[in-house]
C-alpha cells in the first residue's frame, strides 16, 4: 500500500526538535510528551482517561499491527492528546479488527508523529524528565513551536479530572470479554448482590467490568459528587478510579474521601490511590518521567511475591510524608516508590498500578477478590 506523507513536526519545551510524517489527523496538539514501553495496547492506552494532557510516545517500533475494534475501548473515545511511533503499520492481522489503526487516529481526530527516533526521544525524556510539547502537521516552524511549547499549560496544579468525570450517574452492566469471565460465572449468579459505587475520575471501563463480574452492582458517580451523595446509594463498598493529573488540586476528591473513610470499605487504584493516601494526610510529588507501561515489577510486601503490573502515573506518594495509620504494602522495583498502601484503622487500601490490566498483565487481579471479600466481610 502506497501513501503521500505529510510531514509533522514534534517541538518540546527545551528546544529540542524531532520532524517525522503525520499520524492520524491533520492538525496541532500540545501536552505533556511521555512515554510508555508496552507492546501491546495501544488503543486501551488512546482511550485511557488517565492520558489526559499527554501526548504518548510509544516504544515498541511498530503499532497498528493488530487493528482497532469497538471491544477494547477504556473510554467512549481516545483521551490522549497526541501520540507518536516509531512505525505504523501497513497492514492489520486480527480476526477481531474493525478498522485500521491509522483510520481510527483520523475518524476520533488524534493528531500524530511516525517516523522519528523514539528510542532517541524516549532517552532524551528519561534524561531531562517528561516536558511540555507541541506536536503539528499544519505549523513547520520549529521556533514557532518550541514557543508554543513553552507557553502550554503544565500538568502540575491543574484539574484534568473535570475535563473527563462522566456527567451524570450510570448504572454498569458489562461483564469481562468471555474468555476471561469463566472464574466469575458462579458470582453472577448470586441473588444477592453487593452495590459499589465508584468515584469516576477518569475511570477505565475494565475496572467496572472487573467489579460487575465478580457479582456486584455498580454504580458510577462522577468523581465530583460529595459524600452524602455517595451515601444516598446505599453502597456496600466504594471504589476510587483512576485519572488525569495532578492529585493535590482536587480538593473536593480529597474531602469526600476522607468523609467516607471507615463509613463503607474503600479500593483505591492509580489516583485514587493517590487520593485515598491524601485524604489519610499523607502527599504526593511528581515523578522525572513517570511510570508508563505494562511491564512493570512491583513487589508484595506482605507476600514477597512480585507482580507484573501495568501502571500510568506521572505522581507518587511522598513515603516521608505518610502518616502512622498508613502501612506500605507495595513497592515499585524500578525505583522503590510506593506502589500501595492499606489503612490500619479502617477497611480502606489501594495500588499504584492496575490490576485490571487490559491488556495485559493479570498478575495483580487478586486484589479484586481480596476487595470482594472485605465487601461480604463487613
Amino acid at each position: 500500500m502506497q501513501r503521500t506523507a505529510k510531514p509533522a513536526v514534534l517541538a518540546l519545551e527545551d528546544g529540542s526538535i524531532f520532524e517525522g510524517e503525520s499520524l492520524g489527523a491533520v492538525g496541532e496538539t500540545a501536552g505533556e510528551v511521555v512515554f510508555n514501553t508496552s507492546m501491546t495496547g495501544y488503543q486501551e492506552i488512546l482511550t485511557d482517561p488517565s492520558y489526559r494532557g499527554q501526548i504518548v510516545t510509544m516504544t515498541y517500533t511498530q503499532i497498528g499491527n493488530y487493528g482497532t475494534n469497538v471491544v477494547d475501548l477504556e473510554s467512549d473515545h481516545p483521551q490522549v492528546a497526541g501520540f507518536i511511533v516509531r512505525e505504523e503499520s501497513r497492514i492489520r492481522s486480527n480476526f477481531r479488527a474493525d478498522d485500521s489503526f491509522g483510520n481510527y487516529l483520523r475518524a476520533s481526530g488524534v493528531v500524530g508523529i511516525a517516523g522519528i527516533d523514539t528510542r532517541k526521544l524516549v532517552r532524551h525524556i528519561r534524561s531531562q524528565g517528561a516536558m511540555k510539547g507541541v506536536l503539528s502537521s499544519v505549523d513547520l516552524d520549529a521556533s514557532s513551536l518550541v514557543n508554543k511549547a513553552k507557553n502550554s499549560p503544565g500538568l502540575v496544579g491543574r484539574d484534568l479530572v473535570r475535563e473527563v468525570v462522566p456527567q451524570f450517574p450510570r448504572t454498569w452492566n458489562e461483564s469481562l470479554f468471555s474468555f476471561e469471565a469463566a472464574d466469575a460465572s458462579e458470582l453472577q449468579a448470586k441473588s444477592s448482590r453487593p452495590r459499589v459505587v465508584c468515584l469516576d475520575f477518569g475511570m477505565k471501563w475494565n475496572i467496572a467490568r472487573h467489579l460487575h463480574q465478580r457479582g456486584n452492582d455498580v454504580v458510577i458517580l462522577p468523581g465530583t459528587v460529595g459524600a452524602e451523595e455517595v451515601l444516598q446509594h446505599a453502597p456496600d463498598a466504594v471504589f476510587l478510579s483512576n485519572g488525569p493529573g495532578d492529585p493535590e488540586p482536587l480538593d473536593y476528591a480529597i474531602n469526600t474521601i476522607g468523609q467516607l473513610l471507615g463509613k463503607k470499605p474503600i479500593f483505591g487504584i492509580c489516583l485514587g490511590h493517590q487520593l485515598l493516601s491524601l485524604a489519610s494526610g499523607a502527599r504526593t510529588f511528581k515523578l522525572k518521567f513517570g511510570h508508563r507501561g505494562s511491564n512493570q515489577p512491583v513487589l508484595n510486601i506482605l507476600t514477597g511475591k512480585v507482580e507484573i503490573t501495568s501502571q500510568n502515573h506521572g505522581f507518587a506518594v511522598d513515603e516521608a510524608s505518610l502518616p502512622s495509620h498508613l502501612e506500605i504494602t507495595h513497592r515499585n522495583l524500578n525505583d522503590n516508590t510506593i506502589a500501595g498502601v492499606r489503612h490500619k484503622q479502617f477497611p480502606a487500601f489501594s495500588v499504584q498500578y492496575h490490576p485490571e490490566a487490559s491488556a495485559g498483565p493479570h498478575d495483580s487481579q487478586y486484589l479484586f477478590d481480596e476487595f470482594q471479600q472485605m465487601i461480604t466481610s463487613n
